[in-house]
């Protein structure tokens, strides 16, 4: 069984936010008491409200903003000589590094986080860690290198019963199995992480995992209509909570099912939204991703094949520069695709 879902980034004063609370209210409850924390010189409430300020910010898409918020927060830490709040405070910038597609400095800040959880003797942001590092070697591609440390986080969700991780780790295995071609397999995890995540009322869980489902249904049963409609109950969610990251990725995956569907026109409109969602907030994977589709979809519209084949090689080597390891294939994919090979060849 698994209880109703927490945020445990959210601490100090601020543990009665919700795991659901839009973010404009968790940054707002952050501010507040990390100025409370700071004139009143508790450095390690400072850490704390520090921390969820800088996820907030993260989560927002404000850059920036929220690497200065965890760095104070992980200088706030060292002050106070509280190692978990360290590990913490890293585990923030570990993921913005992720995010903003800095892929070796998020292994390096994870790794230290998960070290010092452990030294610190807080199991969860240990577990955190550890799958900020999975889930990065994940997105790179590096599928077999992971895959084990996400079956292993799995299980230790599990006997928790902790289900904001068990849908974390669900959905991670699955996207693994959709890359690799076993659709029914990742169409089961994705659906147990949706029930899990709609029980425990983890919205954000239960949006990824629609938008998982929607691509299964849309690539294996080519279902558009229930493509998209699952992908707007994800948006609600993505909205409600102010989920900038989420919602463009949402995006993006609609323009994949219209693109799938032929509606190309659609797609496009789709993949320059989502295009300029990623940019405002800095992050040059969906950026990237975007472009491509993008590309394609410009591409079936009748623009010219020799600006296509110039511009998926382009991308080919902004998706290897950003540490994706499956760029080529990605990119080889699109050229065979759209009957590029021979341009691309000269």
């Amino acid at each position: 069984m698994y209880g109703k879902a927490f945020a445990p980034e959210y601490q100090g004063a601020l543990t009665t936010l919700s795991v659901n609370s839009p973010l404009a209210d968790v940054l707002a409850a952050g501010t507040e008491q990390l100025a409370a924390a700071e004139r009143s010189g508790e450095r390690g409430e400072a850490a704390r409200s520090g921390l969820a300020v800088a996820e907030a910010h993260r989560r927002l898409g404000q850059v920036r903003e929220a690497d200065q918020a965890w760095k104070a927060s992980y200088r706030a830490a060292r002050a106070a000589g509280d190692t978990a709040a360290m590990a913490w405070a890293l585990w923030s910038g570990g993921t913005l590094a992720r995010q903003r597609g800095a892929f070796p400095l998020a292994r390096r800040l994870l790794d230290l986080a998960a070290q010092l959880g452990e030294l610190g003797g807080d199991i969860v942001v240990r577990g955190y860690s550890l799958a900020g590092l999975a889930e990065t070697g994940r997105i790179q591609g590096d599928y077999e290198a992971v895959a084990r440390l996400h079956e292993q986080l799995l299980a230790e969700a599990r006997r928790r019963g902790e289900a904001r991780h068990t849908v974390w780790a669900l959905e991670g295995i699955a996207q693994i199995h959709r890359n690799t071609g076993s659709y029914d397999t990742a169409y089961a995890m994705f659906e147990e992480a949706a029930g899990i995540a709609a029980g425990a009322d983890d919205r954000r869980g239960h949006a990824w995992a629609l938008r998982g489902l929607a691509d299964i249904v849309s690539v294996r049963d080519g279902d558009t209509g229930r493509a998209l409609a699952l992908l707007s109950e994800a948006e609600e969610s993505c909205r409600a909570m102010q989920l900038s990251s989420a919602l463009a990725y949402n995006h993006k995956m609609r323009g994949n099912v219209l693109y799938r569907a032929g509606r190309y026109a659609e797609a496009r409109d789709l993949y320059e939204e989502a295009l300029e969602e990623f940019r405002a907030m800095s992050e040059p994977r969906g950026e990237a991703l975007s472009r491509l589709g993008l590309a394609k979809s410009l591409a079936r519209l009748g623009r010219d094949r020799t600006e296509t084949a110039a511009e998926l090689t382009e991308l080919a080597g902004v998706l290897e520069r950003i540490g994706l390891r499956h760029a080529h294939r990605m990119v080889a994919r699109a050229q065979e695709e759209l009957g590029l090979t021979a341009e691309v060849a000269r």
